[in-house]
């Protein structure tokens, strides 16, 4: 399964065209991902028809919020769900690096039996074995990680570790490419992917003035596409490197 993290409608269309079998959909992919605006999701399915996923993150940094904050995430999981959202995508830790479970449960419960994953959340969570636990106890339907690594890659042992404890199907990503993808499925036998596939793309303006509004390149006239290419490239190749090692589908779309 090929899940491919967007935050544009471009990004969507190209993200489809390249064979991906459902996207997550956020804002700011720059900050790691955060929640969308609807009339971005309402847009991506007027174009697509295909599983949206919808990213529940109010700010960047870490993953531990504040009393308003958690209050805005349980009211934009019941509004994306009202609108239809497949699934949803979260992750709430207390201080100490735990998964936070009242909270999650709350959350859980406002996702209504949608189909739910666990973000990077559990990236830099302190216990991974009890992570899991919790994960497993309130009904999340996947796992994503990079194996506690800036990349997938890196993160080979961590995730081949997971893969062999946890009885939920985990994801792989950070970094993830058509090139790595064999790698990562010999060695932990993990069949899920999410990538963004994106490309630098130059804006349309001819008249530029050199000054920064805080994107974290300092360059205001371009941005980050998903590029069907390297979609259709990475959906190829896990194709044949699922069927060449043998792994069992554990396709969780």
């Amino acid at each position: 399964m090929l899940e491919v993290c967007v935050d544009s409608a471009e990004s969507a269309v190209a993200a489809c065209e390249g064979g991906a079998d459902r996207i997550e959909l956020c804002c700011a992919l720059a900050l790691g991902g955060l929640t969308p605006g609807i009339f971005l999701y309402r847009k991506i399915r007027e174009l697509t028809n295909i599983r949206i996923h919808v990213m529940i993150r109010p700010r960047e940094g870490d993953f531990c919020y504040s009393d308003l904050e958690f209050e805005m995430m349980e009211k934009e999981i019941r509004a994306f769900r009202e609108e239809g959202a497949d699934g949803f995508v979260f992750g709430v830790l207390r201080p100490d690096g735990r998964i936070d479970r009242e909270r999650m449960e709350k959350l859980m419960d406002a996702a209504a039996g949608r189909h739910v994953t666990l973000h990077r959340a559990f990236d830099v969570c302190c216990d991974v074995e009890e992570a899991l636990d919790a994960a497993w106890m309130l009904g999340i339907k996947s796992i994503l990680s990079s194996g506690q690594a800036p990349s997938a890659a890196e993160g080979i042992p961590c995730l081949k570790e997971i893969a062999g404890k946890s009885r939920i199907p985990v994801m792989a990503g950070g970094g993830i490419h058509a090139g790595c993808i064999p790698l990562i499925i010999k060695e932990t036998g993990i069949s899920n992917f999410h990538m963004s596939g994106k490309k630098w793309t130059d804006g349309a303006m001819r008249y530029r003035r050199k000054i920064s509004m805080g994107t974290a390149s300092g360059d205001e006239y371009g941005f980050w596409r998903t590029d069907a290419g390297e979609i259709k490239a990475a959906k190829a190749v896990l194709e044949q490197a699922t069927f060449k090692y043998g792994v069992r589908n554990e396709n969780e779309k």
